[in-house]
């Protein structure tokens, strides 16, 4: 039970990180990191990743 607890848990906040990704793509937000404007692939890049580990979270809760 404790590990589909977690997964459950990890695909939850991968998830989050996810929407919040594809939120500021959406919006056209900007991020600032000191001087430099970090371009927006880089969103594309951290909506993908966690999104493809939240799917594979999910999975292994369902089955186990």
């Amino acid at each position: 039970m404790k590990f589909r607890s977690y997964c459950v848990v990890s695909g939850v906040l991968f998830s989050l990180v996810a929407i919040a990704h594809l939120l500021r793509i959406v919006n056209g937000l900007p991020i600032l990191v000191d001087d430099y404007s970090v371009p927006m692939f880089v969103s594309w890049v951290a909506m993908l990743v966690p999104g493809v580990l939240a799917i594979w979270a999910i999975r292994l809760a369902r089955q186990g």
